[in-house]
């Protein structure tokens, strides 16, 4: 069985939307980021994340870039018209039906970016199995927070990774069902 392993950029002061205004990703994130979805089995995307990638990886070259661009990426929207981003499957069907059948699947494990309203859907259904944050050392001083319920969600500690440019991925595990 395949895992859904949530990754989000987030900043000293909690900020997780638009990280391409603030985040700190250098030439070394990103060939480890390229690094990383070459060993995964594919994306989940919702509409937003999905349009932004596919807006500005398709003009990117490099590890990270020919990565993403080349992995299968499963777009869940109800309002997209089409995914013609290469590798791209529109997936209309219910979210948490599409999101288990994926994992029951063979394959490499599926990474999901951000930290918005699909992400927030399959922990509410208990689908992800690990949600790695990324922390940047800046103050963005405005932006949205992480969105949810307002119901706190104790995570196990899976590790902590400092990076020589002053982010801290850390993994934690949400509790089982």
């Amino acid at each position: 069985m395949r895992k859904i392993i949530n990754s989000a950029f987030i900043s000293l002061d909690g900020v997780t939307a638009d990280p391409s205004s603030w985040a700190v990703f250098d030439s070394d994130a990103a060939e480890e980021a390229g690094q990383a979805l070459n060993a995964l089995g594919g994306m989940l995307m919702g509409r937003g994340t999905y349009e932004y990638f596919a807006d500005v990886m398709p003009k990117q070259a490099g590890p990270y870039a020919d990565a993403i661009n080349a992995i299968r990426k499963y777009v869940f929207s109800s309002t997209l018209e089409n995914a013609d981003w290469n590798n791209s499957v529109l997936i209309r069907d219910d979210v948490v039906t599409a999101a288990t059948e994926l994992k029951q699947e063979d394959g490499g494990d599926l990474m999901m970016y951000g930290y918005g309203r699909l992400n927030q859907t399959l922990l509410a259904h208990h689908l992800v199995d690990e949600i790695r944050f990324a922390i940047h050392p800046v103050i963005v001083g405005g932006g949205a927070a992480g969105r949810g319920n307002g119901k706190a969600l104790p995570l196990k500690l899976l590790g902590a990774t400092p990076a020589p440019n002053g982010v801290v991925a850390l993994g934690y595990q949400p509790p089982a069902s």
